[in-house]
């Protein structure tokens, strides 16, 4: 009973958590300031009335539906005797979050239409060339403490192999708390962690060099600046990610060690999982508080980015200065599921900035868009 009345208080924090985050969405921190609720505005209508109108809306229901589902699950967890009920919790509140923001982003849409806000603005696209000529290169250096854990992993596993009994005590959650499945002892179950070590580095690592050449949604006012921003983004962005890889993998090695010695301390494991991911946590503050695309990025110096250009849209035009007089194009047409999907066939990059949210997306129209700009070549000029 102990157990399970822990693993509700824990789940009541989560569920806490989770409400803090989705109740602070709308807000700058981790939406663009010029896309709220996923519809795209003029930066002069980023703080419009109907935009601030449909944010305390969103709030003043969000926040007592969280207090209530979490209540509710911390009640009902008690009653069933079950920690499963947390699960279920967090479902209905992504679920509650989702059908709000999709009411004001559906509110803001028509709001945006009938007062045709775009109709008085010049609209215009910018680009930094120099991320492809010059572009932020991968920190291979803050690869190393991740492959040094994996290799410390995979010695100490090959050290205590041998002396391995017949079955392994591994953790894993179920409705009533953490439970140890016991499995059989082979050199895939003894190591399976060492490879989940392994398949975790190379992920994060391929993420970050896609990321790196992910496309930039620059401010077309102020495209040097916001080049510059955008680049000290991407470095703090790919260390960020490194480092996380990196105690993911600490906390793999924590749990191989208490597989192979047997060890069913909850203390041991709450250590070897909690340590790890609190530092996870902080680890991604100073990305948080930089804003999306580095939007709140501080710059030393000149705001300057060589290389910053405008291609395309009404008065863009190559070498833009500070203070273009434009704002971003309206690419609502391009973005479904409340400004939640980006699909657009002319479009050759693969991953774009979120409108919800912190990091990228992938544009799932480049597949068709690739075969279709390929198809064009082999036929040749018509």
């Amino acid at each position: 009973m102990n157990t399970v009345l822990v693993g509700q208080v824990v789940n009541s924090g989560i569920l806490l958590a989770l409400g803090a985050t989705l109740y602070a969405a709308p807000g700058p921190l981790l939406t663009p300031h010029s896309v709220p609720f996923g519809i795209r505005v003029p930066p002069d209508k980023a703080d419009a009335p109907e935009v601030a109108e449909q944010r305390r809306r969103y709030r003043a229901l969000f926040l007592p539906a969280t207090l209530t589902v979490t209540v509710a699950a911390l009640v009902l967890g008690a009653v069933l005797d079950s920690v499963a009920v947390g699960g279920v919790a967090a479902v209905v509140l992504c679920v509650i979050a989702a059908a709000l923001w999709l009411r004001a982003h559906r509110a803001l849409a028509r709001a945006k239409e009938r007062g045709d806000w775009y109709a008085h603005v010049r609209q215009g696209a910018v680009m930094d060339t120099s991320l492809r000529t010059d572009p932020v290169r991968l920190p291979w250096a803050w690869t190393i403490p991740s492959l040094v854990v994996v290799v410390v992993t995979a010695v100490a596993g090959a050290i205590v192999y041998p002396g391995l009994p017949g079955m392994m005590a591994l953790p894993a959650r179920s409705s009533n708390g953490t439970v140890y499945r016991e499995i059989t002892t082979t050199f895939w179950t003894a190591f399976s962690l060492v490879f989940a070590q392994i398949l975790l580095t190379v992920v994060v690592i391929g993420t970050v060099a896609a990321v790196l050449r992910a496309r930039a949604d620059l401010d077309v006012s102020r495209p040097r600046s916001s080049a510059a921003r955008h680049r000290r983004y991407l470095a703090l962005t790919a260390r960020s990610l490194l480092g996380i890889a990196a105690l993911l993998n600490l906390m793999l090695l924590g749990l191989s060690g208490m597989m192979w010695s047997g060890s069913r301390s909850g203390a041991a494991l709450s250590l070897v999982i909690g340590v790890p991911l609190l530092a996870a946590v902080a680890v991604s503050v100073p990305l948080v508080r930089m804003g999306p695309g580095g939007s709140r990025a501080t710059l030393g110096g000149a705001d300057g980015a060589g290389g910053a250009g405008g291609a395309g849209g009404a008065g863009g035009s190559g070498g833009l200065d500070e203070g273009t007089g434009l704002v971003p194009r309206d690419d609502d047409r391009h973005w479904y599921g409340a400004g939640t999907i980006y699909v657009n066939a002319d479009d050759p990059a693969i991953l774009v900035p979120r409108r919800v949210g912190l990091g990228w997306t992938v544009n799932l129209g480049f597949a068709r868009g690739l075969i279709e700009r390929r198809s064009k070549r082999r036929a040749g000029p018509a």
